[in-house]
């Protein structure tokens, strides 16, 4: 039973490679085969960050509550076929050994010496590309205002870069 399941198998896929083949052939002097090449690209998009963390520096006693703190941020780079924009924002509050701190207390620009934004769960555009297709790339800037009511200890704070289609 096996054998004549095979060989009826064999047939029918013989019949059906044979009929491509015959659509695919040319039998007089002079005659020409076309055929057409074809692909469906789809929507691509990336979103690099030149790194994945960022050490922030610890202030000094005359900083605390008076002087906000710098630091580089990572290089943020869009790339798509389709117009995009990249966003920051943040997931909620920094992760601290004692009191809350708000994440509004570190704040974002595009330049070490701008006007720099608090971070907030609201994405705010840092890139945006109107050109169908193409890449951008930005560096970010921190500062982050530390205060005495900040315990000694890590803290850590989620800041998400997302990159959408406007």
């Amino acid at each position: 039973m096996r054998n004549r399941l095979s060989i009826a198998l064999v047939a029918v896929l013989g019949l059906a490679f044979s009929a491509t083949a015959n659509a695919q052939t040319c039998t007089t002097a002079g005659c020409s085969v076309t055929t057409t090449a074809s692909v469906t690209i789809p929507t691509l998009q990336k979103l690099t960050l030149s790194a994945i963390t960022t050490a922030l520096t610890a202030p000094t006693i005359d900083q605390l509550d008076v002087t906000p703190v710098g630091d580089v941020g990572p290089t943020v780079t869009g790339k798509a076929n389709v117009p995009f924009s990249v966003a920051i924002s943040t997931s909620g509050n920094f992760t601290t050994p004692g009191a809350a701190k708000l994440a509004g207390d570190v704040s974002w620009s595009l330049a070490s010496n701008g006007t720099f934004t608090p971070l907030s769960g609201t994405g705010a555009n840092i890139v945006h590309q109107t050109a169908t297709g193409g890449n951008a790339s930005v560096n970010v800037f921190y500062q982050t205002l530390w205060r005495t009511t900040d315990a000694p200890g890590a803290y850590s704070l989620s800041i998400v870069y997302t990159l959408t289609e406007p």
